[in-house]
Parts: structure tokens; C-alpha cells; sequence
């Protein structure tokens, strides 16, 4: 009898340490999840904007910032969903700029200042000049929709200013726009530019040139005269993506 309960006290004591062991186990797998931090994951941030921007210097510095972010690799995401869309099509638009620039497939004006729908009304031809059109839509962004800022962009390697600068035929209708351009090509020959500075420079005075031409109108001049619109020449760098403003 004394055998046999001492046999049944030692099996009571294995089963209860048996027990204990696997209790703890238990324990230990069930900490694990809560001992390993879970990474926190930062919501992306959507680009938004004051929806009046009624200065020269405050819209300036939005595409300031936004060329900052494109120059970095720092894009934010734009809204391009359905509702902001739907809010466009009911309120109208209200973009804070005119950029009238290239058409050169690598000059998207959105991308460079990092801007979305509805934010900059751009005008795009070839060479960045401007006809009766072209300056027609400049006339209707400035005036009818209210934009302070006007900016002029060209381009490094501009194949319209190259085309002009080293003459040749010009086929059809570009014809038109090397006689556009084909004064400052002049001009920057005159300074004494060669290669590639030659074409350089030539790019920078079709900007003056393009911006002299705008100011003509009678609308741009009135609305500069009364301050409610600046004009800024700048110019796009194609393999830093930087865009300089030339704010004289």
C-alpha cells in the first residue's frame, strides 16, 4: 500500500510539472507577438494648397517648393480621384499660375513644380513663343481666372532654339516659329556666343523676348500696372530638374 501511494504521489508531482512546463510555454508563445514592435507605416501625404492664392510672391513660392520636391525625389501624392474631380467640374477651376512653356515632351509643367489638377493653367508651344492664340490663352488665364503670376519657362536644349540658331529649311508651318525665335538667336551671335553657350544664351533672350511680346497686350499691361499681376521669366534644366526664376 505504501509502494503503491507513494507511486501515485510521484506521478501526481510529474503530472503537475508536466503541466507547469507546458503552462509556461504557452505563456512564452503567446508574448512574442506583443514583444516584437509592429512597424509603424506613415500615412502618405496628399498635396493640398489654400484654394485663393492672391499674391505673386505667395504662388511663387508654391511652385518654388514644388520644383524643391520634384529636384529631391520628394513628389507628394496628387489628388486625382473621382470627388476631386466632381469638385472641379461644380466650382470651376482657380489655378494660382500661367506657365506658358515647351512643348518638348520632357518639360511637363505639373511634374517640374509638383502641382495637380486644377493648380496651374499652362500653355504649351513649341520654342515657347507666343502668337494671337497663345497669347489669347495667357489673356484669358490672367484676367478671367484671376492668376498673379505669370511665368515664361524655357528650356536647356531646346530643339526649337537649336534649329534656329543653326538655320536650314524649316518645313511647313515651323517656319513660323523660327522667325519667332530666330531675333534672339541673332542677338546671342551678336554677344559672341559659340557652341553650346551660343544656344544657351540664344534660349535665354527668346525668354526676354517672349516676356517683351506678352507685355504688349493691353491686357497684361493693365493688370501689371495695377499690381495684380507679375510676370517671371525661368528657365528648366533638364538633367538636374531644377527650374531658376529670374526675379528682377
Amino acid at each position: 500500500m505504501r509502494k503503491r501511494s507513494r507511486s501515485s504521489l510521484y506521478l501526481l508531482v510529474l503530472v503537475l510539472v508536466l503541466s507547469m512546463v507546458a503552462a509556461a510555454g504557452c505563456n512564452t508563445q503567446k508574448s512574442e507577438p506583443n514583444s516584437a514592435k509592429t512597424p509603424v507605416v506613415e500615412k502618405e501625404k496628399v498635396y493640398t494648397r489654400a484654394e485663393t492664392v492672391a499674391s505673386a510672391e505667395d504662388a511663387l513660392k508654391l511652385l518654388e517648393e514644388g520644383n524643391q520636391r520634384y529636384v529631391s525625389g520628394q513628389v507628394m501624392k496628387q489628388d486625382l480621384g473621382s470627388e476631386k474631380r466632381g469638385l472641379l467640374a461644380a466650382k470651376g477651376q482657380k489655378p494660382f499660375a500661367v506657365v506658358l512653356t515647351c512643348s518638348d515632351s520632357r518639360v511637363p509643367a505639373e511634374y517640374i513644380f509638383d502641382q495637380g489638377l486644377g493648380d496651374i493653367f499652362v500653355v504649351r508651344v513649341a520654342g515657347n513663343v507666343v502668337d494671337p492664340v497663345a497669347l489669347g490663352s495667357i489673356e484669358y488665364g490672367v484676367e478671367h481666372l484671376k492668376t498673379p503670376l505669370l511665368v515664361v519657362l524655357g528650356h536647356e536644349k531646346c530643339g526649337a532654339v537649336k534649329a534656329t540658331v543653326d538655320g536650314g529649311e524649316a518645313p511647313g508651318s515651323i517656319g513660323a516659329i523660327v522667325e519667332k525665335i530666330k531675333p534672339s538667336a541673332d542677338k546671342a551671335k551678336a554677344a559672341g556666343a559659340k557652341g553650346d553657350a551660343l544656344y544657351e544664351k540664344a534660349a535665354d533672350e527668346n525668354i526676354l523676348a517672349t516676356i517683351a511680346e506678352i507685355e504688349k497686350s493691353p491686357v497684361v499691361e493693365e493688370l501689371v500696372k495695377e499690381g495684380h499681376l507679375k510676370i517671371v521669366g525661368a528657365k528648366y534644366h533638364l538633367t538636374s530638374g531644377e527650374v531658376t526664376f529670374n526675379k528682377e
